[in-house]
């Protein structure tokens, strides 16, 4: 059995902890996902998985939450 698969993706426009529970909230709806810590002062949003994510699929959830992935 192998552990979880950890991806660093890079977001831009977040200033505050709204927007750090905003993405949290939409990234951690994606399946498989099991942890997502997100850095607000580098951008870096660091997610956790059961497999490896389609970027597409992170990249619509980032933007739902109003931010852009990089």
């Amino acid at each position: 059995m192998t552990g979880p698969i950890r991806e660093v993706y890079d977001v831009t426009g977040m200033t505050c902890d709204h927007c750090v529970r905003a993405v949290t909230m939409e990234v951690m709806a994606l399946p498989g996902v099991r942890s997502v810590d997100v850095d607000l002062a580098s951008g870096a949003v660091t997610i956790e998985s059961e497999a490896i994510l389609d970027r597409e699929q992170v990249r619509n959830a980032v933007d739902e939450a109003g931010y852009a992935l990089t």
